[in-house]
């Protein structure tokens, strides 16, 4: 046909051949073969964009295609890809990429899907697929509720229709992601955990899905990871130990109780405990019954990709939950990550005095270092920055030494304390307090006398104003007076009450540290564990001389001052071979012992 074209428009007339001549009634009798299309059904849902679960669940869209594919025998169904609970917003979707490596492969040549919203929500990306892509692959695209097929669309007015259709599901769904977003935002702000899962320790209340509760099994652990690295064992050694004892690491332990999840930290078939994994944990506020979230966003509904948002952003809600560790152990472990804490060579723990020695001097880390002598060998602690750059002076102490003396001072710190708490539980049992206290509910009790009246003479005046006792004039002046004595008597009886809390507290918790301190009066032997719990640094210095800073070394200088005995600070001298009390001239330091 395309040669007698030719002909014609060249005005010649050829040769043909009368085999090359067909009838009507031959051409009529013999159409062309229908091409068969090799279909893809492709299926998609996501609660993020604001899809029915019922109308657009995967059974429904897998239904209404297969009744359109049986009713057009050119069309044979050879794949399913489906993507349940991705957002159209992205194409990195599994089920998806799944479908153009079965393009690539020439298993398929047509998609077939509900609408275009079901193929994807960004108008961008879904116009360069169906438009541009798909075309030059050969592929055929139909979405059926939209009436849109790419074999037909060249005779219609699809490719103007098809932009704007796109263009509609694109807009909606950035208007689900900001309703989204605004929720997420709502329900952070109110406490609320909008995890898919719970955090290891807690699971989610199964009469409120946006509440913690503890997990009794998992919480135990936690607890048993905190308490180890008190006791001196490294991130490290935590996981080792979890391993060997055969506990399931966060992310398994959530499979076996049945739940989708996946991790990012995962490296191998079965996750197993880690350094960071055990890191996550013992820094995780959410173990004292606090809500931390916002900590990641996205800078685009279209990008999934999070960033991170800064600490002073985040949305942080106290006592949404009952919490799993102590407030004191938290913050003590949260001083112990905080600190050179190098663990021994092949072994779990750190050493014992790991992050708490400096130099008296130069303030920087004192050393382990180990000197043979003989078929001995004997550990030393010196200064580091003499060491690498000899800019201090070599302060060293020997590593038994230095044991016999912090176990000496602890003791004594501790005989002290027991002596002290004795003393306060008497001076707690005085009447004075008491009588105190009763004078100030009595002022309570007449301020609130003297509140109530100045309110209901407020209250009364609109009733004078209207018997005309007093004009608006007068009305304005009292109201603004008894306004403000109103205002005086609330104030005044909010510092009342504030007082009488104070007296309170004082008398039954105010001295809470020292039950902490004495907690441990009956320990054997110098421990990791009794010392980071006492002590939060030991300075040496010259001729073997340490001096040691105790936790709450304020508190017990003014619990000192407070029962007079002697006038005396937490600071004692070994002038000869025994400490001996001293007056207030090294507030710096706790104890000093030398040689």
């Amino acid at each position: 046909m395309q040669k007698n074209i030719d002909v014609q428009q060249s005005n010649l007339v050829p040769y043909i051949s009368p085999s090359t001549i067909l009838s009507t009634q031959e051409i009529q009798a013999t159409p062309p073969t229908p091409k068969v299309w090799r279909v893809c059904i492709y299926v998609r849902l996501s609660r993020d964009d604001g899809d029915k679960a019922e109308s657009d669940s995967i059974t429904n869209q897998k239904s209404l295609i297969h009744d359109y594919v049986k009713t057009r025998p050119y069309l044979e169904i050879r794949s399913e890809r489906v993507d349940d609970g991705f957002s159209g917003v992205s194409f990195s979707r599994p089920g998806f990429l799944a479908m153009m490596d079965d393009i690539e492969a020439g298993i398929i040549d047509c998609i077939i899907v509900k609408d275009l919203s079901r193929f994807g929500r960004n108008w961008i990306d879904s116009g360069r697929y169906i438009e541009q892509i798909f075309p030059f692959m050969g592929v055929r695209f139909i979405a059926i509720n939209d009436y849109y097929d790419s074999e037909v669309a060249k005779a219609s007015n699809d490719n103007i229709t098809l932009p704007f259709k796109n263009l509609i599901n694109d807009a909606y769904a950035k208007d689900i992601s900001t309703k989204i977003r605004s929720q997420f935002d709502t329900k952070r702000k109110n406490g609320d955990f909008i995890g898919s899962f719970a955090v290891y320790g807690y699971e989610k209340d199964e009469n409120n899905r946006n509440k913690l509760v503890v997990d009794d099994f998992a919480a135990g652990v936690v607890r048993d990871i905190f308490k180890w690295r008190i006791e001196g064992m490294s991130n490290q050694g935590i996981a080792n130990h979890l391993n060997e004892m055969g506990i399931l690491s966060p992310h398994e332990y959530k499979r076996e109780k049945g739940l989708r999840v996946k991790s990012h930290f995962k490296t191998s078939s079965k996750a197993t405990w880690s350094a960071n994994s055990i890191a996550r944990i013992l820094k995780n506020q959410v173990y004292l019954g606090v809500m931390e979230q916002g900590k990641r966003t996205s800078k685009s509904y279209k990008l999934k990709k999070g960033v991170d948002v800064p600490k002073e952003e985040w949305v942080r809600v106290e006592n949404t939950h009952e919490g799993i560790i102590n407030p004191k152990d938290f913050e003590l472990v949260a001083q112990l990550l905080g600190q050179d804490t190098r663990k021994s060579p092949l072994q779990n723990e750190v050493y014992l005095f790991a992050g708490l020695l400096k130099c008296k001097t130069c303030r920087q880390n004192m050393v382990r270092k180990i000197v043979p002598s003989g078929d001995k060998k004997y550990a030393y602690y010196v200064c580091s920055t003499n060491r690498q750059t000899k800019t201090c002076k070599p302060h060293s102490i020997s590593e038994k030494q230095l044991e016999k003396s912090v176990l000496y001072a602890v003791r004594t710190h501790l005989s002290h304390l027991v002596e002290y708490s004795e003393i306060m539980k008497f001076i707690d049992m005085l009447p004075l307090q008491q009588q105190e206290a009763k004078k100030i509910e009595q002022h309570i009790a007449a301020k609130e006398k003297e509140l109530y009246k100045y309110q209901l003479r407020n209250t009364r005046l609109i009733e004078d104003l209207q018997d005309g006792i007093i004009d608006r004039g007068e009305y304005k002046t009292y109201k603004a007076n008894f306004t403000a004595l109103c205002h005086d008597a609330e104030k005044a009886l909010d510092a009342l009450k504030a007082e009488l809390d104070n007296i309170a507290q004082n008398t039954t918790g105010r001295h809470e540290w020292i039950e902490h301190f004495l907690e441990h009066r009956n320990f054997q032997e110098l421990s990791r564990h009794v010392l980071v719990n006492l002590v939060e640094k030991i300075f040496v210095g010259d001729k073997n001389r340490i001096v040691i800073r105790f936790r709450y070394q304020n508190q017990f200088e003014a619990l000192a001052e407070m029962v007079t005995l002697q006038s005396s600070s937490l600071v004692y001298c070994n002038q000869s071979s025994h400490p001996t009390l001293k007056g207030q001239n090294g507030r710096e330091g706790v104890a000093c012992y030398g040689s």
